[in-house]
This record gives structure tokens, sequence and C-alpha cells, in this order.
């Protein structure tokens, strides 16, 4: 079964880290990883500024380095930007040493006070070591736009129900998830609207 909300209990035991906040008016907080891409996150930019909404786009390193004039769009447009590592490392999968080295290397271009881990893989002692220089940003209800096993349709129905004030909202600025981001980005931001629902980048109350 598919977890679009992520239930409180894990929210409870990973509390080391940021997965929802709590605001004084009915707030949500759109966040895009992976980018910047040329033709996704310049979709992503244009779209959002058309619904006068500010994001929080968390960017991989090496992405920045190839394409600086995108993440210099993110920024003079008004939106917030996180360090998303520089290469998309596995936290289980990758020895502390080097996983650390990732987030510096990132961080040198990006430099962001905001870190989401990829895949949402990070160890304990990497949260700990990290938390030192970086608010830790998780995410609250997640799109599965990268998930084609996933009907758009079943994300609609089951998943926009469940979205309340405070959540961190995750989608991905990626080729991979281009098409279906399409679809469920402008839904998701009717729903947000028809419920009453305000827009904020995530560095507006960090």
């Amino acid at each position: 079964m598919k977890i679009i909300k992520i239930p409180g209990f894990v929210r409870k035991i990973y509390a080391n880290r940021t997965w929802n906040f709590f605001c004084d008016e009915p707030t949500v907080f759109l966040t895009f990883d992976d980018g910047p891409d040329p033709i996704v996150t310049d979709w992503v930019l244009q779209y959002l500024e058309g619904q006068q909404i500010k994001a929080t786009f968390f960017c991989i390193g090496n992405n920045v380095h190839k394409y600086p004039q995108v993440f210099q769009r993110i920024k003079s447009e008004g939106h917030a930007f996180g360090n998303h590592s520089m290469h998309h490392e596995n936290g289980y999968k990758t020895n502390d040493d080097a996983y650390f080295k990732s987030v510096q290397e990132a961080n040198e271009l990006i430099d962001s006070p905001l870190f989401r881990p990829p895949y949402g893989k990070i160890t304990y002692r990497q949260v700990k070591f990290l938390k030192k220089n970086y608010k830790i940003i998780m995410w609250s209800w997640l799109s599965y736009d990268f998930d084609e096993s996933f009907p758009i349709q079943k994300i609609t129905q089951r998943g926009l129900k469940r979205i309340k004030s405070g959540d961190v909202l995750v989608f991905h600025d990626n080729v991979k998830s281009f098409e279906r981001l399409k679809v469920l980005l402008p839904e998701v931001i009717a729903y947000c609207k028809s419920q009453g629902f305000q827009f904020a980048p995530i560095a507006s109350i960090c």
C-alpha cells in the first residue's frame, strides 16, 4: 500500500527532522526536488508565477552547476531553495564521510540552511551531524508524481482530502516526473485554493 500522508507516529519517531509546520493561518508548503532542470523547472516556475505562488526547491548541486541560470531564476523570482546533496546520494547506502562531503559540495553552490535527504533516506548519525548547520526538511504529503504505477486518479481521490494546514507537499521537477507533474500540480493547487489554503516558501518561517 502506498502512503500518501506520512503517519503521525512516524513523525514522532523521527522528530529530529521537520515534517510539517504549525501555522496561524491555513497554509501549505509546495516543495520540488531534484532540479533545477531547464525544461521542467522552467515550466514549474512559469506555472507558479501564473498562480502567484511561492514554493521551495530542493536542488541537486550537480544540476545547479549545469544549469546556473535556472537556479538563478528560482532565486530571483522569490522562491526558497535548499540543498538536496551533490549527486542525490542515498544516505543508507553512502558512508558518512562521503555523504557529508556531498552535502558540503552542494552547499558551496546552493548556500542554504535547508537540507532534504534524497529519497528521505538518512541515518541517525547523519541527521545528528547535519543538524549542526542545517534544518532537515522532510514532507508530510507525497504526490507520487514519480511513480507511474500509482494512477493519478487514485492520488487525487485518496490524497487531496488528506491535505491539512501546515503540510509540506513534495513534487519533483525532473524529466521522469514531468508528464504526471503537469497533471497533478494544477489539481493539487486548485484543491488547496478551494479549501482556503495559502501557499508559503519554507524559508519564510524558518
